[in-house]
């Protein structure tokens, strides 16, 4: 016997955002994709008119028009959206009639965010050459034993204090190589899994990064108290926030405002699983931004914008991050970045 889904929980659990239009152009439904898209609820949308959504916004209405005028589909693509909530979104959106017996024909709007489809994209490029980085330090590193001991063994045969002293360079370097191919395959140990309150450890890293620094830079929190605890490693993630926060604490110089905010997400997708609910975590600063050459690459090992950087501090977090199931993400300008860390509030099941 065939088991019947209902249609309202398919439609909830697409990444497609559904808005239902009545023929005025007022709001009869959106989905729950749809609801984080305009940060509204569909109780709060129901015979709204459209354009309250979108202010300012004459192109779609156009569109809209045109395809109740001629009943004729049509599709907007690389649709740039202003959402007073979210800001400019770029999205490819269908537009048809919906016929529903002898009522006048709804209007059914389907917008895919094509920022969301190229973070996916990314996010499943980064980790695959993050791989071949792994192997590759792991090749690296092994070689370089043998090299520190044979130049240690020439060492000792060696009765020149001047010829000693290139040894010395050579064990020294070796030694500088094996703590730079250690610290890119990232910690060895296995995450330790437990019931952790996300706010603890964002008190944690306050307490920490407060002993580095002076009045000038301003810490502020905007929690979200009703997040339950979820499954992750608790040291891994101080180290992570504690990473993120220093680097916009150095960007600043020391000077500035730091939010870091938390929320609910629903139906996200991380590493290509979906999530009904997800914890996010956000860092934004108002420092001199991320230069836009480092933007794609900022996540890559030995990249770094400051002279003084390893380029390997973003790097080990997001190794860290993925080790508890999370992603990260960035959006930045001058005067505004904001990294965005997600991690679903179930628990996954190790591989």
């Amino acid at each position: 016997m065939t088991t019947l889904i209902p249609c309202q929980n398919i439609i909830d659990n697409l990444t497609t955002c559904v808005v239902i239009l009545d023929d005025n152009l007022n709001v009869k439904f959106i989905n729950a994709s749809a609801e984080i898209l305009f940060d509204i609820s569909q109780r709060q949308a129901e015979l709204i008119p459209f354009r309250v959504l979108l202010p300012g916004e004459q192109g779609l209405f156009e569109s809209l028009s045109r395809v109740q005028q001629t009943g004729q589909a049509l599709i907007k693509r690389e649709l740039k959206l202003y959402i007073p909530s979210n800001g400019d979104v770029l999205v490819d959106c269908a537009i048809k009639l919906l016929e529903l017996g002898d009522k006048s024909p709804y209007v059914l709007l389907e917008f895919s965010q094509l920022d969301f489809k190229d973070r996916i994209s990314r996010d499943e490029s980064l980790h695959a050459q993050q791989q071949v980085v792994r192997g590759l330090a792991h090749e690296i590193k092994n070689p370089l034993g043998g090299l520190r001991g044979a130049a240690q063994l020439l060492e000792r045969q060696l009765e020149s204090v001047e010829l000693r002293e290139y040894t010395s360079i050579i064990i020294s370097e070796a030694d500088r190589l094996q703590n730079l191919m250690t610290n890119m395959l990232g910690p060895h140990q296995q995450s330790k899994q437990s019931l952790v309150n996300i706010h603890e450890v964002l008190q944690r890293v306050r307490q920490l990064v407060f002993a580095e620094i002076d009045e000038k830079l301003v810490f502020i929190s905007d929690y979200d108290p009703s997040i339950p605890a979820f499954y992750a490693d608790f040291d891994q993630l101080v180290q992570v926030f504690l990473n993120i926060v220093r680097n916009a604490v150095q960007a600043m110089r020391g000077i500035g405002n730091i939010i870091v905010r938390t929320r609910i997400q629903r139906y996200v997708t991380i590493e290509n699983q979906h999530h009904k609910l997800a914890l996010a975590v956000e860092i934004e600063d108002n420092g001199p931004g991320i230069p836009p050459s480092l933007q794609e690459s900022m996540f890559y090992p030995l990249v770094t914008g400051r002279a003084e950087g390893t380029g390997l501090g973003l790097y080990l977090s997001q190794n860290l991050i993925h080790r508890n199931h999370g992603a990260i993400s960035c959006i930045s300008r001058p005067g505004q970045t904001v990294f965005t860390v997600v991690f679903p509030l179930e628990r996954v099941c190790e591989k």
